[in-house]
Order: structure tokens, then C-alpha cells, then sequence
């Protein structure tokens, strides 16, 4: 598609092996994917798989999205980014999120307090280290001295996850974008979106990238599978920070805004992102009917084939 790149999440579950997800990377890049996506969760390392599938491919963007920052100090995040970045020769994409206080708090047992004070803190240590391979910082949150010295070209992007207004503010003045996740058409068109240029123009930084993923099916049932991402998504409605921008969307859930239907709903649904002004599709593929594995072919095959029209 010409207004929009079409890049292919790996939703995989915390069993995933490191060779299968490093095989997936590798047919993303053979049928034609822009991007593949990473999450980092509860199972495998994301940036660790990324720099090994470096090895696999040579033209696919790869991507984390997201990796945590309230676990990984920016130090040590800024050394595994650049170390993953020579590893794929200068194809890596950094994304990272806050995270959510129910893991940070209840899981970790750290602090989530003023999560933007942090992230815009973390972010500045963390470009120190990317751009200079130094820091000097005295914050509130942090206070960082030190320096890493990885032989690597370019720097890699960053992105953020942001939600809320005052992380727009950084992702579009400190960092190169963001990518979210569960945000509709209009939340992109209306907040999100006009919200980081904003900030990036009045930081005199380029035009940002705006990645969005969300849930995807090709399905001749469009209600069936609008009712299967329902349940397949309910969490999310519960997570404060998507539910503020599923009820930014008019109180809607994952399965009013997931992207299902035949060939010209999903051609169609995905346009509507591009016209919202998104640079990047992230396609996190869900099966639905008898045969789960071939509805996801299914689904793949048609976006490869979009992502090259």
C-alpha cells in the first residue's frame, strides 16, 4: 500500500521457541513484510531473538514492540540496542512502554510512580548513550555517569508507547515516534498522532513515525471473528492505559476495533489508519474457525500481497 507499511506482529505465547520466532522473522522478510514486530512480555527476550534473526534476514525492518523500562536501566537498554542494532546491520527499531503499574507494582515490586517523569528521564539517559556513548544526568528519577562503547554505525530508532498526553510530548520532542496498541481511527486521527507532530515540530525534529497495532483477521464471518477478538482481547479493557483509549474511541472494546472482515473490509480498515495519519501497520494476525493455522495463512498471504501493492 502507498500510504502505510504493512509490518507483521508475532503474537506468540511465553512456550515460543527461539528457532520458531526467528523462522517467522525470516518468512515475514520472504513474503515482502516492511517490518516484524517483537513484544517482549513474559517468555522470550525480544531484543535477544531480534539480534539473532539479524543473522537469518537482510532487508526486514526488526522491531521490538515493546520492551519494558521500569526492569532495564537505560544503560544497560542502551547496550543491548546497539549491540542488537550491528547484529541485524542496521535494521533495528527500539520500541519501548512504561509498561503498566499492575506489573511493575504487583509483579516487580518497584515504584510506578510519575511513569512520564521516568520515561522522559530514561529516554534522555538513553539517548546520551545511543548518539554520544555517554551520560551525565542528574534527574529526580535517575542520576547517570558512565559510558558503553559498541562498534556500531548508525543509532538505532526509537519509539514509544504513547498513550496519554504528556508521553506524546516525548515521543514526538525526545524520540523518533510511537507505536501503540488498541487505538482506533479516530483516537490515532484526533490525539495520538496530532499530538506527537506537535511536539516534534516544536522541537524542530523530523516528521515522526506513528506505528499501530492492532488485532487482525481475514474471515468471510466478520461478525464471528469481531466477537472471537472480543474475547480473545478482554483484557485489554481492563488495562488502564488501553481502556483510556478504547473509551477515547466512544466506549468501544478490542472487537470494535479490530480489523476483520474479507479482502476489501480489511484493504478498507487499514486505509483508515493511513488516512488517520499512521506511517506503519503492525498486524497482530488472530485465528479464528476450525482450522486456526490456516486462517492465519490466510490472513498473512493477503497482507503480504497488500504490503507489496
Amino acid at each position: 500500500m502507498k500510504d502505510i507499511r504493512i509490518g507483521l506482529g508475532l503474537m506468540h505465547s511465553q512456550q515460543a521457541e527461539v528457532a520458531r520466532l526467528i523462522g517467522q522473522m525470516r518468512e515475514a522478510e520472504e513474503l515482502g513484510f516492511a517490518t516484524v514486530w517483537l513484544p517482549n512480555i513474559f517468555g522470550v527476550d525480544a531484543m535477544t531473538v531480534c539480534a539473532l534473526a539479524g543473522a537469518e534476514t537482510s532487508r526486514i525492518e526488526i522491531g521490538t514492540a515493546v520492551v519494558p523500562t521500569f526492569s532495564r536501566h537505560p544503560l544497560h537498554m542502551a547496550q543491548q540496542a546497539l549491540t542488537t542494532q550491528a547484529a541485524t546491520g542496521g535494521r533495528f527499531t527500539l520500541g519501548l512502554g512504561p509498561s503498566h503499574k499492575i506489573v511493575i507494582e504487583g509483579m516487580l515490586g518497584l515504584s510506578y510512580a510519575k511513569p512520564a517523569r521516568h520515561v522522559r528521564e530514561y529516554v534522555t539517559v538513553l539517548k546520551d548513550l545511543l548518539e554520544k556513548g555517554k551520560t551525565d544526568f542528574e534527574g529526580e528519577t535517575y542520576r547517570v555517569k558512565g559510558s558503553i562503547d559498541v562498534a556500531c554505525d548508525t543509532k538505532p530508532p526509537v519509539l514509544i508507547g504513547a498513550l496519554g498526553p504528556m508521553m506524546r510530548k516525548i515521543a514526538g520532542s525526545l524520540c523518533d515516534g510511537t507505536i501503540t496498541w488498541m487505538t482506533g481511527p479516530r483516537t490515532l486521527g484526533e490525539e495520538v498522532g496530532p499530538g506527537v507532530r506537535a511536539a516534534a515540530e516544536a522541537a524542530g525534529r523530523p516528521a515522526p513515525r506513528i506505528v499501530t497495532g492492532l488485532p487482525i483477521c481475514l474471515a468471510n464471518d466478520a461478525d464471528g471473528a469481531r466477537a472471537m477478538a472480543g474475547q480473545a482481547f478482554a483484557m485489554y479493557r481492563q488495562i488502564p492505559s488501553y481502556k483510556a483509549m478504547l473509551d477515547l474511541e466512544g466506549g468501544a472494546g478490542p472487537a470494535d476495533i479490530a480489523v476483520v472482515g474479507d479482502e476489501k473490509a480489511l484493504e478498507a480498515g487499514i486505509q483508515r489508519f493511513a488516512a488517520a495519519g499512521a506511517t506503519d501497520f503492525l498486524a497482530a494476525i488472530f485465528p479464528f474457525g476450525d482450522d486456526a493455522r490456516a486462517s492465519v495463512l490466510r490472513t498473512r498471504a493477503f497482507l503480504s500481497e497488500l504490503s507489496k501493492s
